[in-house]
């Protein structure tokens, strides 16, 4: 594979120390032998800073991923959008265009779907979705599109498919047979939290997805899996978006 012009890449994010992309890309980069390239992470405040990272880094840059709390705001500072983060309203995925132009893209919607879709069986046609940030954006239009109905749970419920973690009832719960957390609620260091929903209800007809991968198994889905539900992470998520990052980014 012929190395490009363009040599960085980097994670848009807010204490991203941690960051999945970066070891992610930087071991993909030894195995394909791009020695000049380079993952790094775009740790910032606010959001107004991300225009001087592209004036400085521009010449450099062949693309950036995006993650919490930037994937809405961030927006606002892109040329075009494609069709599906358009309809999302959240992008992952910001690509250089060869004009100079930044477009958005989501690939948060392939890897969501690719490790999920194949754990479903014929009940699983309601879902919950714990959280509405950016995350939770792309899971309700893949859900859309795979025709599974889905309600969002927040702390602040606006409108009808939004409802309260409070006003969760086993009713709810024996509906909604998925059910995703797209809450960093348990994400380490603070392993020991997870949503505030009825976990009583849960039985094994249930599959509870997490968003996130560190711990491998969070004290949501140890819940579930304690009443006999399917659990599954986020980490092929992961793997599978930035993938699908890579793709869009060697694109022409």
């Amino acid at each position: 594979m012929e190395e490009r012009k363009n040599k960085f890449f980097g994670l848009l994010g807010k204490d991203i120390a941690y960051s999945f992309s970066r070891g992610y890309f930087t071991e993909k980069f030894e195995k394909l032998g791009l020695k000049k390239h380079k993952y790094v992470n775009f740790d910032i405040q606010k959001i107004e800073d991300f225009p001087s990272i592209i004036r400085e880094e521009k010449e450099n840059l062949g693309g950036i991923n995006v993650t919490i709390p930037y994937k809405e705001v961030v927006l606002k500072y892109l040329d075009t959008l494609d069709e599906t983060a358009k309809e999302i309203g959240a992008v992952n995925t910001i690509k250089f265009t060869k004009r100079g132009n930044l477009k958005g893209y989501n690939s948060d919607v392939v890897g969501f779907e690719k490790s999920l879709f194949p754990l479903l069986e014929t009940h699983h046609t309601r879902a919950l979705i714990l959280g509405t940030g950016g995350a939770s954006k792309a899971i309700a239009y893949a859900l859309k599109k795979k025709g599974i109905l889905f309600k969002f749970v927040s702390r602040n419920p606006k409108g009808k498919i939004e409802i309260a973690y409070q006003d969760l009832t086993k009713e709810i719960l024996e509906k909604h047979q998925i059910i995703i957390n797209s809450t960093p609620i348990g994400t380490s260091p603070n392993t020991e939290k997870s949503p505030n929903i009825p976990y009583q209800y849960l039985t094994n007809k249930h599959l509870l997805y997490d968003l996130i991968y560190n711990p491998e198994v969070t004290t949501f889905l140890a819940k579930g899996k304690e009443k006999g539900a399917l659990i599954k992470n986020g980490y092929e998520m992961l793997q599978l978006q930035a993938e699908e990052s890579w793709r869009i980014w060697n694109d022409h």
